[in-house]
């Protein structure tokens, strides 16, 4: 009877816990559409929440503002960090997964991962300059390469620690060189790991600020700049700036669900192991 009202009481507790978790993490989204669709006139008036819907903030972003050019921009540049992010990191995460004689060459890419991006943007920033490649997406690109690129390679490594050694050995016995084996062979088998990794990759380089509102201008500005632009001198819009947050979430949220599974065993997989 004890144990029955204890198995009772921890249930109860735990769909509670669950309740509050998920209106925890709802409600942000929840407020944000509800600025996005207030009149402009009662923007910025959180105590207000019951109030005609206007589609003008909306109207205003879609319509009238750059935001679409920034939507294609962060697209083009996530898109392009993550395909020359996968053609780099594949071979260098197998590498790290088969070849393991530095003991400390995994913990090279997890330094990597960790280095504060303020260290990086002073020379980045020079040679971009030098290059004359500030304001365009290929300088961009080229600075979320610094970070993506060990982020992936991180990812990759427990995809490919998961694979068995005899597998590419029999390929070689077959006749295949190593690089068929890996390109024919590995490849296939840990097509889910490529796919996660991209998406998480895509994801990263779509969020950042910080590079690219330092690197670009007018022709190259994200999604993420033009969120920042909305608070000016004169005050947040923050009716249009929770429109474009919602544009840019959006797409976040559906990618990061499709790959959670593969998330997890991609970062719980990526441990050094000897």
């Amino acid at each position: 009877m004890i144990i029955l009202f204890e198995n009772r009481t921890s249930r109860f507790f735990g769909i509670v816990a669950i309740f509050i978790a998920i209106i925890l993490v709802l409600f942000p989204f929840f407020w944000i559409f509800l600025e996005s669709i207030k009149p402009p006139s009662l923007g910025g008036r959180p105590d207000i929440w019951f109030f005609e819907p206007s589609w003008e903030n909306w109207s205003e972003v879609v319509l009238y503002s750059s935001v679409p050019l920034n939507i294609l921009n962060s697209f083009f540049i996530a898109l392009i960090t993550v395909v020359i992010s996968l053609i780099c990191g594949a071979p260098a995460a197998y590498a790290f997964s088969r070849f393991r004689g530095f003991k400390g060459a995994r913990y090279s890419i997890l330094a990597a991962e960790m280095m504060p991006p303020a260290i990086l943007i002073l020379p980045l920033f020079l040679l971009l300059y030098k290059l004359e490649l500030i304001d365009s997406r290929i300088g961009v690109i080229t600075a979320h390469l610094t970070f993506v690129i060990p982020v992936v390679t991180w990812f990759l490594i427990g995809f490919f620690d998961e694979v068995p050694k005899d597998l590419e050995d029999q390929a070689m016995i077959d006749g295949y060189t190593r690089f068929q084996a890996f390109y024919k062979v590995i490849l296939p088998v840990v097509r889910p790991g490529l796919g996660a990794a991209g998406v998480f990759g895509f994801v990263l380089s779509w969020n950042d600020l910080f590079y690219s509102l330092l690197l670009t201008g007018a022709e190259s500005r994200t999604l993420p700049v033009a969120i920042a632009g909305f608070w000016t001198f004169r005050g947040i819009e923050l009716g249009k700036m929770a429109v474009a947050i919602l544009i840019a979430v959006i797409p976040v949220l559906i990618l990061s669900y499709s790959i959670q599974k593969h998330l997890i065993r991609g970062i719980g997989g990526s441990g050094v192991k000897y």
